[in-house]
């Protein structure tokens, strides 16, 4: 309870009801001094700081590693012990995208060495010519880039780098406006068909391939999250299908759902930070090994994590909930991959 003195006057600074004792029987807010010491404020801040800690981790531990339970307490009513679901998700979502973006990648690696490396470097004038790194400690990034000056190079005449690289049958945008134009009526491209090609076209015409791939990527991590929050909905409506509508609402599966997504989430945050931590340890067969291990233990646990979770939750045999289980894993992945199929094109037609 906080040690504020109370105010003398009974009215709620919030709803203007009268305040008996010290909170609002009708809003539930404090009814004590608003102004605040430095000291009070820094008290207060460790205070809500604990709780959320307390709640957070209590929430996390029954999330990761006891399938189902949080959704069973959540549902049964033991609610403020827990984070509520919707908030769970949206703040491991966050934390996993925001990041795994921070988080070093290839281009941020380093390599040592004692032995001199010979590499193709281009020049600003697009000349490529040798050159020897003696440097103890090199970019990673420098490597993959310097051996791929020639190819950097030969990105400058862009149709015929990028010929073979989504190749939809027309070189340029002139060809497929000419066949479009001269073509008898039966093979030319529908609207549809026409703006995809020339989408395509206008985008290998404008960048290399590497640069068309790095926007890719780009754009994937942008949209990604979107599209698995859309999903759940769906896959909420699939264990609606497929379990007693007298029994369990909509609601129920979508509890179990957010819970189900927030542990992938979750998951998949662990593997990155556990294989980033090892990397602190050097490369060696030993720390490979055990990463190795570490990381197929962990996806292991992904993939048989939805069977008890799906068997606790809804009460069913174990027979009868298991191949529940294989149908739902079955359905669920078809409409990931068209899910993942429209979301790419979605994504390449997004590139600027």
């Amino acid at each position: 309870m906080s040690k504020s003195h109370l105010r003398e006057d009974k009215t709620c600074l919030n709803c203007r009801h009268v305040v008996e004792k010290r909170y609002c029987p009708n809003c539930g807010q404090e009814n004590t001094d608003t102004r605040k010491t430095f000291h009070h404020l820094f008290i207060h801040f460790f205070e809500d700081l604990t709780h959320y800690e307390n709640a957070f981790w209590k929430t996390i531990k029954n999330l990761y590693l006891r399938p189902s339970s949080l959704t069973k307490e959540y549902l049964s009513g033991k609610r403020l012990s827990y984070l509520a679901p919707v908030r769970l998700y949206i703040f491991i979502s966050f934390i996993t995208f925001f990041l795994i973006s921070l988080l070093p990648n290839t281009e941020d690696e380093y390599i040592t060495t004692d032995q001199p490396i010979a590499l193709k470097v281009t020049g600003k004038d697009g000349s490529v010519h040798d050159s020897i790194i003696n440097k103890k400690k090199i970019k990673l990034a420098d490597i993959i880039k310097a051996n791929e000056a020639q190819q950097l190079k030969n990105h400058l005449t862009n149709e015929k780098i990028n010929e073979g690289f989504i190749n939809l049958g027309y070189k340029n945008l002139k060809e497929l406006d000419s066949c479009q134009k001269y073509s008898p009526a039966n093979e030319k491209l529908d609207d549809w068909e026409y703006d995809i090609n020339k989408k395509i076209l206008l985008i290998k015409a404008k960048y290399s391939q590497q640069e068309i791939l790095e926007k890719f990527a780009e754009q994937a991590r942008h949209n990604f999250p979107k599209t698995l929050f859309i999903y759940m909905p769906l896959f909420a409506f699939i264990l609606w299908l497929f379990h007693g509508k007298k029994r369990w609402f909509y609601f129920d599966h979508g509890i179990f759902t957010l819970h189900y997504f927030s542990f992938l989430l979750l998951s998949v945050l662990l593997i990155v930070f556990f294989k980033k931590g090892m990397d602190c340890f050097g490369i060696n067969t030993f720390t490979r090994i055990f990463t190795k291990i570490g990381v197929y233990a962990a996806y292991g646990w992904m993939f048989y994590y939805f069977f008890p979770a799906h068997h606790r939750f809804y009460g069913e045999t174990r027979m009868v909930s298991f191949w529940k289980s294989v149908a739902l894993f079955f359905i669920n992945s078809i409409l990931m991959l068209v899910l993942l199929l429209a979301f790419i094109l979605y994504t390449f037609i997004t590139i600027d």
